[in-house]
C-alpha cells in the first residue's frame, strides 16, 4: 500500500500556527496551539483527539500501512502514512514524523509550530531534535528524560533529593565478581534489573548465591537484545510488594502537584492488567508522604508536564521505595481523571502552552474510587499468550461519559500547609452516580495485528466508594463481548469478583497466589446450554415466519414427504478436538415451541420450550420456566482449512450467557465433508500452514531442498512471540508460498513437502 497522506479536512496552504505573544501582564493566559500532531496509535491517540476536538484544536495523525483504516486515522483532521508496519520503520522514525510536521502546515521556526505525542515520548534525542527544528514537544525537557531514563542515574538523583530507594547497587562498574559481592552485601533474595527499558525485560529474581551468575548473564543478554545496553543494577527483592504510582504535574514556572496515587499491583508478565485510584488501604499520612516524595522527585529533575513516579511498597513493613519515573501520560491515567474530575490531556496542553497549573494542590479533589480494566487480545489460560486476528464481533457496554464527570475543585486557601494539602482521605460521602468510560482504538471488523501491543480497549468506571466501583466494573465486563480473538475479559470478571481482590488484598504476586480461584477447572457445557445452541442452529436455518406478513410466499409452509412435523438431530461438541460430539434432538410441536432431548453422559429432556431469534445473534428462550436472552455468534472456519476433527476447521458457536460467561462450542462437519477433507489432507500431508496471522521471520528452505522430519522450515512471529514450523514428513520441498517479511493469514499454505515414497 502506498504512503499518500489521507486528508480528512482540507488544510489551508502554508497556514501558520498560533504564536505565543510576549505579554506584559504575566497573569494573562496564553492560547492553546492551533494544531497538534499525535505520533501514536490506538486508544491513546483517540483519547488525545477527543480532548483536542473539545478545545477546537486540529489534529494530525500518523499511521503505518497496516493502520490505514484505524480509528485514530478516521477521527483525526489529517492523517499521513509514515511507513511499513514495524514500529522501527514507522512510528519510531524521527525523520518521518518531523517531515509530517512540515507537510501538515507547520512553519519551522515559529514559537508554536507544532506539538507531538507518541511512541517517542520518552526519547530524549527526539525531544532535542524537535527543539532544534523549532517544534514544541508536549512533554518534559530532554534533560529530565535522560535523568529518568536510566534506572541507576535516577536512583542516585532521588537519593540526593531525599526520596527513599530500595537498598542496592546502582553503579557503573559491571564486573561480574563485583556484582556478585554487592549481592552478598545486600542479602538474598535479590533482583537483577536492566538499567534501561521496562516491561519485565532484563529482570531476574535470584534466591541464592549459586543462581546469581547464570541469572546475571541471562538478564544481561535479554537487556542487550531489548534495549541495546547490557548494564544492570542489583537490588533487594521485596517478597510481598505492591506497585503504587503517583501522578504528578509540573509547569514551566516551577510549580508541581500530586494528583494522587494509583495501585497497579495486579500484573501478568510484569505488566499491568488492572489499575485503581486511590490505592486501597492507605492512611492519610502515608498518602501525604507518597505525594510529597513524588513531587520532590519531579522537582529534582526540573520536570515539566505529566509524569508518573512509581514506587514499590512493602506490604510487610509498609515502607515504600522509588522505582522509576515514566516521563509521559500513562495508559492508566483515566482512573486519576475520574477521582479528580479533570482532563489530564487538557492540562498537558495548558502547560505546554506556557500556562500555570490550573489548580493548586489544596484545590485538587479526591472523590470516590475508580478502576481501569485493560481488555487484551490474549489467552490467560495459556500464560496470557497474545492473540491476533479480526474482531469478527464486538458488542460493548454503553458508556455514560466521554470524559470524567466534572467534580468541583476545592476552594483556594492560603492557610493550608503543603503537607496538610496532601494529607487526605478520599471523599466517599458525596453522592456520586456510577459512571463508565470506554477508551478503545478498534471497531468491529478491525484487525488486531502482530506488530503492536494487543490491547483492544480500556474499561474505566467510577463509583462512590471501592465496592460501588467494583460493582460497576463487573457489570460492564458482563456486557463486553468479543469474537475473533481470545481475550482476557473472562479472567477480568473472575478477578473483579475474587474475594481477596474485593477486600483490597493486592500485591504483585496476586495472580500466582490466587491462581486456582482465578482459573477454576472448565466445566462441561450444561444440557441447557447445549439445547440453546441447537435451537440457534435450527432457528437460523428454519426461522419462524412473522404472522404479520400475508403473502403466499411467506404463509405457505414447506412440505415434507414424511409430514410437516419438524424434527432434527444436531451434533455439538465442546471446543476441544478430543471431546466427543453430543447429539441434541429437536422436535417442533408448533411455531416457536420445541421438545428437546440432549443425549449427553447425563441425558436430559425439555418439553414445551419456546424460542425465537430476536436478531441474528440474540436467542430468546423460556427453558425450565426461566425466560432469558443470550448472545450466540457463529464463527465459520477459514475457507483454506479442509474439514477435519480439529475444532479450528469447524463452525464455532460463541455463547454469551446473561451473566457474561462465554462458552465456545463446535459444530462438527457432516461425514461427507470429513471424507473430502481427509482426501485433501492426505494429498497434502507435507503441507505446513500458518497456525495464526503471523509475520514470516525466516524461510529456511527453497524448492528442491531435501528435508528430514522435524527439521525447522519456517520461523513465524506473532505478538513478539516466535513459532518454528517443522517438517512433518521427510521429503523434498515442492512449493514455497511465503517470503521473509511477509504477513500471512491463518491457514495459508507456506511450504509443501513431497513425502518420500515408502
Amino acid at each position: 500500500m502506498g504512503c499518500q497522506p489521507r486528508m480528512l479536512v482540507q488544510p489551508v496552504s502554508r497556514r501558520r500556527f498560533a504564536t505565543a505573544v510576549q505579554n506584559t501582564l504575566s497573569s494573562e493566559r496564553k492560547p492553546h496551539f492551533d494544531k497538534i500532531l499525535i505520533a501514536n496509535r490506538g486508544e491513546i491517540a483517540c483519547r488525545v483527539i477527543r480532548t483536542a476536538k473539545k478545545l477546537g484544536i486540529k489534529t494530525v495523525a500518523v499511521y503505518s500501512e497496516v493502520d490505514a483504516n484505524s480509528l485514530h486515522v478516521l477521527e483525526a483532521d489529517e492523517a499521513y502514512c509514515i511507513g511499513p508496519a514495524p514500529s522501527s520503520e514507522s512510528y519510531l522514525r524521527m525523520d518521518k514524523i518531523i517531515d509530517v510536521c512540515r507537510r501538515s502546515g507547520a512553519q519551522v521556526g515559529s514559537v508554536s509550530s507544532s506539538v507531538i505525542y507518541g511512541f517517542l515520548s520518552e526519547n530524549a534525542k527526539f525531544a532535542e531534535r524537535l527543539a532544534e527544528e523549532g517544534i514544541v514537544f508536549i512533554g518534559p525537557p530532554s534533560s529530565a528524560i535522560v535523568s529518568m531514563g536510566s534506572k541507576s542515574e535516577s536512583k542516585n538523583i532521588m537519593s540526593a533529593a531525599g526520596v527513599p530507594c530500595v537498598p542496592g547497587y546502582h553503579g557503573a562498574n559491571q564486573d561480574t565478581d563485583l556484582l556478585f559481592a554487592e549481592a552478598e552485601k545486600i542479602g538474598y533474595p535479590v533482583l537483577i534489573k536492566a538499567i534501561h527499558g521496562g516491561g519485565g525485560k532484563g529482570m531476574r529474581v535470584v534466591s541464592s548465591p549459586s543462581q546469581f551468575k547464570d541469572a546475571l548473564a541471562s538478564a544481561q543478554r535479554e537487556s542487550l537484545k531489548s534495549f541495546g545496553d547490557a548494564d544492570v543494577l542489583v537490588e533487594k527483592y521485596i517478597e510481598r510488594p505492591r506497585h503504587i504510582e503517583v501522578q504528578v504535574f509540573a509547569d514551566t514556572l516551577g510549580d508541581a502537584v500530586s494528583l494522587w496515587e494509583r495501585d497497579c499491583s495486579v500484573q501478568r508478565r510484569n505488566q499491568k492488567i488492572i489499575e485503581e485510584a486511590p490505592a486501597p488501604g492507605l492512611s492519610p499520612d502515608l498518602r501525604a508522604d507518597l505525594s510529597a516524595k513524588a513531587v520532590a522527585a519531579a522537582k529534582a529533575v526540573n520536570y515539566v508536564g505529566a509524569g508518573t513516579v512509581e514506587f514499590i511498597f512493602d506490604n510487610d513493613t509498609e515502607k515504600f521505595y522509588f522505582m522509576e519515573m515514566n516521563t509521559r501520560l500513562q495508559v492508566e491515567h483515566p482512573v486519576t481523571e475520574m477521582i479528580t474530575g479533570l482532563d489530564l490531556v487538557e492540562w498537558q496542553l495548558e502547560v505546554a502552552a506556557g500556562n500555570p497549573l490550573p489548580l493548586s494542590q489544596a484545590q485538587i479533589p479526591l472523590v470516590g474510587h475508580a478502576f481501569e480494566a485493560r481488555i487484551y487480545a490474549e489467552n490467560p489460560r495459556n500464560d496470557f499468550l497474545p492473540d491476533s486476528g479480526p474482531l469478527l464481533y464486538l458488542d460493548t457496554p454503553k458508556p455514560t461519559h466521554v470524559f470524567a464527570p466534572p467534580i468541583p475543585p476545592l476552594p483556594r486557601t492560603d492557610s493550608c500547609s503543603e503537607l496538610d494539602s496532601v494529607k487526605r482521605s478520599p471523599d466517599t460521602s458525596t453522592h456520586v452516580a456510577p459512571s463508565m468510560r470506554l477508551e478503545q482504538g478498534f471497531a468491529q471488523g478491525a484487525q488486531i495485528g502482530v506488530f503492536y501491543d494487543p490491547m483492544i480497549a480500556k474499561l474505566v468506571v467510577h463509583g462512590r466508594d471501592r465496592n460501588s466501583a467494583l460493582r460497576a466494573l463487573r457489570r460492564a465486563l458482563e456486557e463486553y463481548k468479543v469474537v475473533g480473538v481470545s481475550t482476557n475479559v473472562e479472567f477480568l470478571r473472575m478477578l473483579a469478583g475474587n474475594e481477596a481482590f474485593v477486600n483490597g488484598e493486592v500485591e504483585t504476586g496476586f495472580i500466582k497466589k490466587h491462581y486456582e480461584d482465578l482459573f477454576p477447572a472448565l466445566e462441561s457445557p450444561s444440557a441447557e446450554l447445549l439445547a440453546q445452541a441447537a435451537l440457534f442452529v435450527a432457528l437460523r436455518e428454519h426461522p419462524i415466519r412473522s404472522i404479520s406478513l400475508s403473502t403466499p410466499w411467506t404463509t405457505l409452509a414447506s412440505r415434507r414427504f414424511g409430514g410437516d412435523v419438524y424434527e432434527r438431530t444436531i451434533s455439538i461438541q465442546p471446543d476441544d478436538a478430543s471431546a466427543e460430539p453430543i447429539q441434541v434432538s429437536l422436535k417442533s410441536i408448533s411455531p416457536g415451541q420445541f421438545d428437546i432431548a440432549v443425549h449427553s453422559a447425563m441425558p436430559k429432556t425439555f418439553t414445551g420450550v419456546s424460542a425465537r431469534l430476536v436478531s441474528p445473534t440474540t436467542l430468546s428462550t423460556t427453558l425450565n420456566g426461566a425466560s432469558t436472552e443470550i448472545t450466540i455468534v457463529s464463527q465459520r472456519p477459514p475457507p483454506s482449512h479442509p474439514a477435519s476433527r480439529a475444532t479450528n476447521t469447524m463452525e464455532r458457536l460463541h455463547v454469551f450467557s446473561a451473566s457474561g460467561t462465554k462458552t465456545t462450542l463446535a459444530v462438527p462437519p457432516p461425514a461427507y465433508l470429513l471424507s473430502l477433507g481427509q482426501d485433501v489432507l492426505t494429498a497434502s500431508k507435507g503441507a505446513l500452514r500458518a497456525p495464526m496471522p503471523s509475520l514470516v521471520v525466516e524461510v529456511k528452505v527453497s524448492i528442491g531442498d531435501r528435508v528430514e522430519k522435524g527439521q525447522p522450515v519456517v520461523v513465524l512471529e506473532s505478538m513478539k512471540t516466535e513459532t518454528v514450523l517443522r517438517a512433518e514428513v521427510a521429503g523434498v520441498v515442492s512449493a514455497v508460498g511465503c517470503a521473509k517479511g511477509e504477513m500471512v493469514e491463518e491457514g495459508r499454505e507456506l511450504v509443501d513437502i513431497k513425502e518420500d515414497e515408502q
